[in-house]
């Protein structure tokens, strides 16, 4: 099977990171692989700490996984330091990166991502990606692009794709209105993906890594970044519709 290698981070609770990412991988048909980059202290409550993996040993892991199997996509999320930033685009060579850029937590105030990550990613990583999946905090934090407006958010994509990366989507989750307008910027075109907002009575967690772990799985078995977003957001939906309550907070679990 055409394998996912997701590098993030590790939710004790199991709701988001790398265990979200291999549930999503593999309901979208791809085998999962994962190695832990950053390690979290965090429960439904929210994030209270954050420390990154030795750099050394994640990319060793990251390795032996990259020349057994057949790695055909790399999905990131939190990654921490700029060292694991630059890890990342050393690693991986020629296979397609899909980019989720993971700073903040749902809940807490611990920060997934540094300001020297941060600096990294905006010029070492994102300009590899194959697509970026941001939301607009992220977006905004990325591009300097101030987003209110489908179009904003239209703006920051294009940006992203002008600084290098192939293509990027623009959440638009956290934008007001009865739909959710997520922007997909690719060098060629720009197309608006609608669905109607769905409301839950607690905070959604891990929604982010499911989504661009769907993506993922879909690149990995040959889809183009159109495609795979297509069904990714399809399924994404779905599994929002029937998120389990938890206790603090709601999981968006895609392989049921």
């Amino acid at each position: 099977m055409n394998c996912v290698l997701a590098l993030g981070g590790l939710d004790p609770g199991g709701g988001a990171g790398i265990l979200a990412d291999v549930r999503a991988i593999e309901r979208a048909g791809a085998f999962a692989c994962a190695v832990a980059t950053v390690l979290t202290v965090q429960s439904t409550r929210g994030l209270e700490r954050v420390v990154s993996v030795d750099t050394r040993t994640w990319t060793e892991q990251a390795r032996v996984v990259l020349r057994d199997q057949r790695v055909r996509a790399i999905k990131t999320g939190a990654l921490g330091s700029a060292t694991n930033v630059r890890a990342v685009v050393k690693l991986a060579g020629k296979i397609p990166l899909v980019v989720d850029p993971v700073m903040l937590p749902t809940k807490g105030r611990a920060r997934l991502l540094d300001e020297d990550a941060l600096t990294a990613m905006r010029r070492e990583l994102v300009p590899r990606a194959a697509l970026v999946t941001a939301n607009i905090a992220e977006a905004e934090a990325l591009t300097g692009v101030k987003i209110d407006s489908v179009f904003d958010a239209y703006i920051a994509g294009r940006a992203l794709v002008n600084a290098g990366a192939r293509a990027a989507l623009v959440k638009g989750g956290h934008l007001e209105g009865p739909r959710a307008e997520d922007v997909l910027v690719t060098r060629k075109n720009a197309v608006t993906l609608s669905s109607k907002r769905i409301r839950t009575k607690k905070k959604l967690h891990g929604a982010g890594c499911t989504l661009a772990s769907l993506i993922a799985g879909r690149v990995a078995l040959g889809d183009d970044v159109i495609a795979a977003v297509r069904f990714a957001k399809r399924v994404h939906h779905a599994a929002i519709a029937r998120a389990v309550d938890v206790g603090g907070t709601m999981f968006v679990l895609s392989g049921l």
